[in-house]
């Protein structure tokens, strides 16, 4: 969904595919599971693996809202400089703009490009998310998440049982309530890669 800038300068274009999957479908009368991997990376015909893990998860209501200005536009305004609001909080102040902090308006999150937010990892206090990993702290790429967005955002009764960060590393694990697990259409998944993935 965005162009994602890598440490050497190069991009992964957006459009590009991230692969995987299904690992197992379990269902229980106090709810169901859903286990999944994503390894594969495929930027036009190359393919390289990788290892991810799922830092948030939101439904599609939630991405359809991060794209919708918080206030209408004026006669003269550009719709694209309008502000809006990333899941996860941050406040956006247009395509270009600078990305704020949900609980520090005056800490600078990151900038806002045609196609996403652009701004180092940041951690949420008392959630399991990590900030920046393996000393670097160049900008990411997080689409319409905030940069410390964590958790799942808008998918009752869904959360994150094992996001793959530690063994059995890369392996995703969702668990619903419900006797089926069900993500809509249009639902979207901040994916994080791994350090032990080939560059």
């Amino acid at each position: 969904m965005q162009s994602v800038p890598l440490q050497d300068g190069r991009k992964i274009p957006r459009g590009s595919l991230v692969l995987g999957k299904v690992q197992a479908v379990s269902t229980a009368a106090h709810g169901s599971e859903l286990s999944l991997r994503f390894d594969t990376l495929r930027i036009h015909r190359l393919v390289v693996p990788a290892i991810v893990d799922l830092r948030a998860l939101a439904g599609f209501v939630e991405i359809q809202d991060a794209h919708l200005p918080t206030m209408s536009s004026g006669e003269g305004e550009v719709y694209d400089w309008l502000p809006t609001v990333q899941i996860g909080g941050e406040d956006v102040y247009g395509v270009g703009g600078k990305v704020t902090r949900w609980n520090n308006p005056t800490d600078i999150a990151g900038r806002e490009t045609a196609d996403g937010l652009l701004g180092p990892a940041n951690s949420r206090e008392g959630t399991d998310c990590r900030g920046s990993l393996y000393g670097n702290a160049a900008p990411q790429a997080f689409w319409v998440f905030s940069s410390d967005a964590c958790g799942v955002y808008g998918l009752a009764n869904i959360s994150i049982a094992h996001a793959g960060r530690s063994d059995p590393l890369g392996e995703i694990v969702l668990r619903s309530s419900h006797d089926q697990l069900k993500m809509p259409s249009g639902t979207g998944m901040l994916l994080r890669v791994e350090k032990g993935s080939q560059n």
